[in-house]
Parts: C-alpha cells; sequence; structure tokens
C-alpha cells in the first residue's frame, strides 16, 4: 500500500465518487431515459454498484487498499491494521468524494433524481429491523475483505471481484427494504446534495457495527495471526520469513 496520505487521500475519493456517480445513475437512468417501468431491475443495480467496486478496487487497492467505504476504514482500525490518525483522512477522503459525486449530479441530471438514487428504509420499516438489515450484510461485505484481500493465504486474483459480487448480493438481499447502501458515504453524499435525509442514521450506525465486527470476528478467529508493525501498514499478516 501506498505510503502517502495524499495519494491515499485521492484514490479514496475516486474510488467513492465512482460508486456514487454510477449508483445514484443506475437506479434512475430508466426514468431519466423514459424507459418502461422494470427496465432498470434490481439486479441491474446490484451489479452496477458491485462492477464499479471491483474495477475501482482492481485499479487503486495498490495505493489505498481500495475501502471506498468508512465501514471497510473502521474494520481496519479496530483490527490494528490501520493508524486511527490515518483512517480519519480515508473517512474524509471517502465522504468528501461522495459529496463532490451527488453535488455533480444534481447538476447534471437534477436534484429530484439524486433523491430518487440516495438509500432510504421502505415506508413502514422498523428502524430497528433497518439497521439490523444492514448490519447483516455490511458484516458480510467486510467479512470477505479480510478473507481475501488482507487474508495473505488467499488468492490475490480474485479478491476485486469477490468484494464486487459481496457487495450486489447484499444489494439483492435487502436494496427493496434498504435501498441496500451498505456503506455511509454511499448514502451521505447524496443525501448533503439533494437533501434527502430520510432514516439517515440507519446507514451509519448498521454499517460501522457490522464492519468493526466483521474485522474482529476474521481477525481473531480466522487470521493466521496477527500482523507484525512493518506488515500491519499493508494491510496483511506477517509472511513465512517474518514468523521465524
Amino acid at each position: 500500500m501506498d505510503s502517502s496520505p495524499v495519494r491515499i487521500m485521492i484514490a479514496e475519493a475516486i474510488g467513492t465518487f465512482a460508486l456514487i456517480f454510477v449508483g445514484v445513475l443506475a437506479i434512475t437512468s430508466g426514468d431519466l431515459a423514459g424507459a418502461p417501468p422494470g427496465t432498470i431491475n434490481l439486479a441491474s443495480i446490484a451489479f452496477a454498484h458491485g462492477l464499479t467496486i471491483a474495477v475501482m478496487v482492481a485499479a487503486l487497492s495498490a495505493i489505498s487498499g481500495g475501502h471506498f467505504n468508512p465501514a471497510i476504514t473502521l474494520g481496519f482500525i479496530v483490527t490494528g491494521r490501520l493508524r486511527p490518525g490515518l483512517g480519519v483522512l480515508y473517512w474524509i477522503a471517502q465522504l468528501v468524494g461522495a459529496v463532490v459525486a451527488g453535488f455533480l449530479l444534481v447538476g447534471l441530471v437534477g436534484s429530484d433524481a439524486v433523491s430518487v438514487g440516495t438509500p432510504t428504509p421502505v415506508p413502514g420499516l422498523p428502524y430497528g429491523t433497518a439497521i439490523g438489515l444492514e448490519l447483516v450484510t455490511t458484516f458480510f461485505l467486510v467479512f470477505v475483505v479480510f478473507g481475501t484481500a488482507v487474508d495473505e493465504r488467499a488468492p490475490k486474483s480474485v479478491f476485486p471481484f469477490a468484494i464486487g459480487l459481496t457487495l450486489a448480493l447484499d444489494i439483492m438481499a435487502v436494496g427493496p427494504l434498504t435501498g441496500g447502501a451498505i456503506n455511509p458515504a454511499r448514502v451521505f453524499g447524496p443525501a448533503v446534495a439533494s437533501g434527502t435525509w430520510t432514516g439517515h442514521l440507519v446507514y451509519w450506525i448498521g454499517p460501522l457495527i457490522g464492519g468493526a465486527l466483521a474485522g474482529l470476528v476474521y481477525n481473531l478467529a480466522l487470521m493466521e495471526r496477527a500482523p507484525s508493525p512493518p506488515t500491519a501498514e499493508r494491510g496483511g499478516p506477517a509472511p513465512e520469513e517474518e514468523r521465524r
């Protein structure tokens, strides 16, 4: 992973920007184009999000690790794989990238379209249920991040698409109920730009708890060993030669 905080922040901002830009348009582009209802279905929305994450992780993981999600970053902080001070810079970059994408979309397609593309709980869904759904699905996402990108026993060629596909399946599972944010930044950027704040805390409480739990469970129960200080910075356990 790159040691320059500036490059890390640029990478995180760009990756998060891409997720929000593509994610909002995946939801609203059919309506904007006057397509018949149902033309843009849940699977296409889910795969638009998942493919965006997959390609951005592949492109930028060598620089920042490819988090693009405050919940993933929190999982790295609580397991000691990321210094809290640097983690704050990740969060700032992610939220700035999300907000810039939100305002650019308002300028391109209008505030109403961005509002439609902002996840909100379905009317009547209890907030506790919404939080639980976002918590569990974010747990899956961060668990896969640790299992494929962090654990050095995993084949490294698959992790961008494993992470992207996990996000896609999460959205297919809970998208009709919570909007399937699985990421506080995915909601924050469009909410700031469009003024859509319905159920906003759901998307901070659930994902942050889920991300922290996933990191701790994988790190404490399944990781071969805790990282040594030199390897903690690159997000993996100590390689074989450091264990002797």
